[in-house]
Parts: C-alpha cells; sequence; structure tokens
C-alpha cells in the first residue's frame, strides 16, 4: 500500500458543459437557476469558459481531467413519460406542445456540475484499498434524476481496472436521498495517506432538529451512511454533520455552497452547520495527531446573502506544487461583491491557510447556479492509476487546443428555451458527442451510439 500511496495527487475532473446549455429555471432551492430562468444563453461561452477555468489549473502545475457531457435533449426519458410521434422531431414537437417544463427536463446540461455525479472515496480510505465511486441518485430534481445511469457508464469507462470499485446508486427513495461529492470533504494529511471522510447532510430520520421549512434538503444522513458502509470506510476515519437549516433556506441547497475543504484546511461561513463546535471536535478527533486548520467567516463580514449571490465558498481550494499554503479559486461575482471582496482581501494579505485568491468568470455557469466547486469532481489517484489510464481524459496542451476546435464547430453560441423543441438541436448534439467520444477515447458510451 505504502508504494501506491507515494507521489498520490488528487486530480480535479471538470464536467465539459454539453451543447444544451440553457436557463430553464428547473432547480427549486437554487436562487440563481431561478433567478435566470427562461433568459438566453450562450453554450459556447459556457463551454469555454469552463476549459479556460481547466487550462489555467492546468499551468499552475494542477492534473486537471474531464468529464463528458450526457446526451440531451434525452429522447428515452420522453418515450417513458409517453411521448410518441412518427420519428424523433415529432416527439420532440409533442413534447414542446403539452409539456415544454418536461422537454426543458431532458434538455439540462446540469450534468456539467460533476461535484453531484458521485460520492469518491480513495484507496488509501477503503479497507480493500481500492478507489470507490457511487453515482448519486439525484432523486431530489426530475431534471437530473435521469444522470445516474450515464454517469456509471462514463465513471466505469474512465476508471477502469482492479484498483477501483464501482458501485450502483442507491436506492431512488427520500429515505436516501444522494446529491454526491458536493456534500462530501475529505481531510488528510498527504493525499497518499489514509484521511478523515467527511459526510454533511440536509435532513435525517434519526434526528429530531427542525429541518428548513422554505427549500428541500436533499442529502439525508442514511445515504451517506449507506455509502460509506459500502466504500469500506473506517467508522474511526467518518464524520457526519448536518447542515444549519437556516443555511439551506437561504439557498444553500449543497453544503458546498457554505464550505469548502482541502488537506487540512476547512473554510466555511458560521451559518454551516447545525453544532459548528461539535464538528470541529469531531474532526479533530478523527484525524488525530495531524491538527485540523479552521477559517470560520462570521456574518458579520460576510452575510448568508453574500455567500450565496458571490458563491464565495464554491470556490475551489488547491494545493498548488511548490507554493505554500492554499490558492483559493473563487468566481468573478466574488470581486464585484464589495462585502465580499473586502474579505477575500484581507484573508489573502494575513497570509494564513490562503495564500492566493484568483478569481476566473465562470458567468455562463454561475447564472445556472453553479461556481467553480460544482464543476469538479475530486480524485485523489496514485501514479499507477494515472499512467495507466486508457481514456483521454487528462488535459495538456494538445488536448485542450482538439476540446477548443470541437467546442467552436459544435456549439451554438445562443440559445434560449424554445429552442429546445429545434429538432436540429438533437441533431448538432448528437454529432457533437460522437465525435467527443473519439477525441477522449471513450468508446460507445452514448445510447444513440448503441442503438
Amino acid at each position: 500500500m505504502e508504494s501506491q500511496n507515494k507521489g498520490s495527487v488528487e486530480v480535479n475532473f471538470d464536467g465539459l458543459v454539453g451543447p444544451t446549455h440553457n436557463f430553464a429555471g428547473l432547480s427549486f432551492g437554487n436562487v440563481a437557476s431561478s433567478q435566470h430562468g427562461g433568459r438566453t444563453s450562450s453554450p459556447r461561452q459556457a463551454a469555454l469558459q469552463g476549459l479556460e477555468k481547466m487550462k489555467a489549473l492546468v499551468a499552475m502545475g494542477m492534473k486537471q481531467g474531464i468529464l463528458p457531457p450526457h446526451e440531451r435533449p434525452h429522447l428515452p426519458t420522453l418515450k417513458k413519460l409517453g411521448f410518441q410521434g412518427k420519428d424523433e422531431p415529432a416527439i420532440l414537437a409533442s413534447a414542446a406542445g403539452l409539456a415544454p417544463n418536461l422537454l426543458a427536463s431532458v434538455s439540462s446540461a446540469s450534468n456539467m456540475w460533476v461535484a453531484n455525479a458521485a460520492t469518491v472515496s480513495p484507496f488509501a480510505d477503503a479497507a480493500d484499498g481500492r478507489t470507490h465511486f457511487t453515482p448519486a441518485n439525484l432523486i431530489s430534481m426530475p431534471h437530473r434524476s435521469i444522470e445516474p445511469p450515464i454517469t456509471s457508464k462514463i465513471l466505469k469507462a474512465i476508471f477502469k481496472g482492479d484498483s477501483y470499485a464501482h458501485h450502483s446508486a442507491l436506492p431512488r427513495t427520500p429515505a436516501f436521498s444522494d446529491e454526491g461529492a458536493a456534500n462530501h470533504t475529505r481531510f488528510c494529511s498527504q493525499y497518499g495517506e489514509r484521511g478523515v471522510e467527511f459526510f454533511v447532510y440536509g435532513v435525517s430520520a434519526k434526528s429530531t432538529s427542525t429541518g428548513p421549512k422554505k427549500y428541500p434538503a436533499r442529502q439525508t444522513r442514511e445515504a451517506f451512511e449507506a455509502i460509506a458502509r459500502s466504500h469500506q470506510l473506517d467508522t474511526k476515519n467518518s464524520v457526519f454533520a448536518q447542515q444549519n437549516p437556516e443555511a439551506i433556506d437561504a439557498g444553500v441547497f449543497h453544503n458546498d455552497v457554505i464550505s469548502v475543504g482541502n488537506r487540512d484546511l476547512l473554510f466555511f461561513h458560521e451559518k454551516a452547520f447545525l453544532d459548528t463546535d461539535k464538528v470541529k471536535s469531531d474532526l479533530d478527533r478523527a484525524m488525530g495527531v495531524h491538527e485540523m486548520s479552521y477559517i470560520e467567516v462570521p456574518s458579520a463580514s460576510v452575510s448568508l446573502d453574500d455567500a450565496v449571490t458571490s458563491y464565495l465558498f464554491n470556490s475551489q481550494l488547491l494545493s498548488v506544487p511548490n507554493t505554500e499554503g492554499s490558492v483559493m479559486v473563487v468566481p468573478s461575482e466574488c470581486a464585484v461583491n464589495v462585502a465580499v471582496k473586502s474579505y477575500l482581501d484581507e484573508l489573502e494579505k494575513s497570509q494564513v491557510g490562503v495564500n492566493k485568491v484568483v478569481y476566473y468568470d465562470l458567468g455562463q455557469s454561475m447564472s445556472n447556479g453553479g461556481g467553480p466547486a460544482c464543476l469538479r469532481l475530486r480524485v485523489v489517484m496514485s501514479p499507477e492509476q494515472i499512467k495507466t489510464m486508457q481514456a483521454r481524459v487528462l488535459l495538456n496542451d494538445d488536448l485542450i487546443a482538439d476540446l477548443e476546435a470541437w467546442i467552436n464547430s459544435n456549439y451554438r453560441d445562443e440559445l434560449h428555451p424554445d429552442d429546445l423543441a429545434d429538432p436540429s438541436l438533437l441533431a448538432e448534439s448528437r454529432k457533437a458527442l460522437d465525435e467527443l467520444t473519439s477525441i477522449l477515447k471513450l468508446g460507445s458510451i452514448y445510447e444513440f451510439q448503441t442503438a
């Protein structure tokens, strides 16, 4: 195990924005998504903005990968919902006429936010020494609930071999509602060493505390307990904490909108958790001899509203090679929010925990409710796992150039929700994805490729 652990790194796998990226306002409880519903989007700009952030991380010396978008609009789901026609354009037209909300659901590019794709436990934490993946069932939102089957197929196509264990999504019931890594953080001294897995939930059948009143809690404790068992985690190295209902009702639909962690640092808002003292005590105990560091942001400096509108906590904390402390990647919205910018300036000046703050324009993703952390799934990988990866998904200059050319050749510059009924959009999307699977050496992973 020691040889496998040595030289291990955390790889950020970002979701590549799909060609049907649109603003339909589908996500109840996600303030940004609701506010921008019905506006015209730019799929090309969205994909290029995401790729630009990935390029920047590569330039820093980080290992960066991508996960491909899903097929959208998803005709198999429309057929399951009873829409009929002589051909696929007729089915689209039927859905657009009878239930445009359902057409929007099967056309959503929300799978770009791969922080919700799965929960990942690296080999150092699991009793069997393998890296475990459990796709999130995403039952809270209809447009996302159709994602698990293709997510599972994509993960299996990329992470192949005996060093990986792939589990099925949890039972599709509210008791096991699971939104994936957006509510999961791993702490450690070094990435290849045994760490502490931190599971944050919104509701539990075991809890007597009052839940959120305005918006739903999307993650259950019971779901995370099941995942911890499946991933063969040591109970002493697993910490469960409840989200603050007040934060959920303020628009904090996932924990990664109110806290973010990396290595031994937890950066969080004072209203992130129901019992902050217990969270810190439990994490300290689980980490043992290696001390945790905490940066708790007070409401007096950054209000819950400012946290939600700026997505300050939906940032990435990075351990950049040859750099002291952490680099924090935040959306450009943090630069225009006076309170948030003031706080970040002071944080950067203090050089305590966070040594550098970098701002990126992710306006298209942000308008739909997802920031830097929403776009990435973190996977700790050993040198051997990286070396033996067959799929072409780890970014380098050549792959970046290929993806930029592919996006510019296949993506529309503008897309309005009414355009989802256009049958040519389906044809364009399938052509693009067919080309992408060749670029990424993934084989036939989409249903239209094997029909």
